[in-house]
C-alpha cells in the first residue's frame, strides 16, 4: 500500500510510525497512566473522556442538522451541461467531482464539502442519488460507471474525481478497481467506508447490500483480489468516533495493489463526518494534491 502524505495539518495517519513528538509523548503518557516524566496522573483519561463525550454530542448535533437538510437531498440532480470550451480559460482546468452518499442517505449530506470546494475553485460538482432500495454493490458501481461517462463528455480536459461516504465510498471503489473505472478516474476519496467490512452488518437484516458488507463476504472478498493495474489513487478517512464501522481499522483500505493514504479525523464520529472540517480540508487537499501531480505529469510528457 502507497503512502504520500498530505501537507502539514492535524490530521493523522495512523499506519504509518511517523508521529509529531507531541502526539508520541501523548500517547505513551496515556498508555502507562503518567505523564513522560513518570509522574502518574489521572487526568489524561479523564481528558480523553470527555473528548469522547463532546465528540458524540457533536454527532448528535450533526445528524440534526442532516436531518433538517434530508428532504432538501431528494430531488435528483440534472444531469452535467456540457461546459463551453472558452470558460475558464485564463485558469487552470479542474475536472468534474461526483459525490456519492452513503446508505439511506441522499445527497444533502454534502452540502458543506460542496460549499467549500466551490469556495477554492471546483465548479463542476455532482453530488448523485441511488435508490436506498438498491441490492448490490456491483449494480450500483455498474450505475455510477454511466455518470462517470456523463460527467468526463461534458467536462472533458480534466479527470473526473469521486467522492463517496459511507457505502458510497464503497461503491466507487468497486468501480475504480474492478469495472475499469481508473481509465476516467484519476482520485477516490472515502469517508467512513466499511472497506474490510463492519460487525454491524453482522445483525440479521432483510437487505443484500447490507449483507455485503459483513466481515468476509463475497463481495469484500472480490475486493481482496489482485488488482495490479488499478492506477487510481485513494484517499481514506475515518472518523475517530465512528460506531457503524466497526472496528474502526475496517475503515482502512489495506491492499498491496492500491495506492491508499488512511487518515484519522480526531473528534468525528460517521454521520457527521462529511461535514466535519477536517474531512473537508483532507478532502480538498486530496484534489488540490491531484492538481499538482496533473501539472507535473502534463510538463514531463
Amino acid at each position: 500500500m502507497h503512502r504520500c502524505p498530505l501537507p502539514e495539518g492535524p490530521l493523522t495517519d495512523l499506519d504509518t510510525a511517523s508521529a509529531t513528538p507531541a502526539t508520541a509523548a501523548e500517547t505513551t503518557a496515556e498508555t502507562t497512566g503518567g505523564t513522560t516524566d513518570g509522574t502518574v496522573t489521572a487526568g489524561l483519561p479523564l481528558r480523553r473522556a470527555a473528548a469522547t463525550v463532546r465528540g458524540a454530542g457533536a454527532e448528535a448535533a450533526a445528524l440534526a442538522h442532516h436531518l433538517v437538510r434530508y428532504p432538501t437531498g431528494i430531488p435528483p440532480e440534472p444531469r452535467p451541461r456540457p461546459c463551453p470550451p472558452d470558460l475558464g480559460a485564463d485558469r487552470p482546468a479542474r475536472g468534474p467531482v461526483l459525490l456519492l452518499h452513503g446508505l439511506a442517505d441522499n445527497r444533502a449530506v454534502f452540502r458543506p464539502l460542496r460549499r467549500e470546494l466551490h469556495r477554492h475553485g471546483w465548479t463542476h460538482l455532482h453530488a448523485l442519488n441511488y435508490s436506498p432500495l438498491i441490492r448490490d454493490v456491483r449494480a450500483a458501481a455498474a450505475l455510477l460507471a454511466r455518470h462517470v461517462a456523463w460527467a468526463a463528455e461534458a467536462h472533458p480536459g480534466g479527470p473526473v474525481t469521486l467522492v463517496g461516504h459511507s457505502l458510497g465510498g464503497l461503491i466507487c471503489r468497486y468501480y475504480v478497481q474492478r469495472l475499469g473505472g481508473d481509465g476516467p478516474v484519476r482520485t477516490v476519496v472515502t469517508l467512513g467506508t466499511p472497506h474490510a467490512g463492519t460487525t454491524a452488518a453482522l445483525l440479521p437484516t432483510p437487505f443484500p447490500i447490507i449483507r455485503q458488507l459483513r466481515p468476509g463476504s463475497e463481495l469484500l472478498t472480490e475486493l481482496r483480489l489482485p488488482a495490479p493495474r488499478c492506477r487510481a489513487r485513494f484517499t481514506v478517512l475515518r472518523g475517530e468516533l465512528d460506531e457503524v464501522v466497526l472496528p474502526g481499522r475496517s475503515a482502512w483500505l489495506d491492499h498491496p495493489d492500491l495506492r491508499a493514504d488512511n487518515l484519522l479525523i480526531p473528534g468525528a464520529g460517521h454521520i457527521g463526518l462529511p461535514a466535519h472540517p477536517l474531512a473537508v480540508e483532507a478532502v480538498r487537499r486530496a484534489l488540490e494534491a491531484q492538481d499538482g501531480a496533473g501539472v507535473t505529469e502534463r510538463q514531463a510528457s
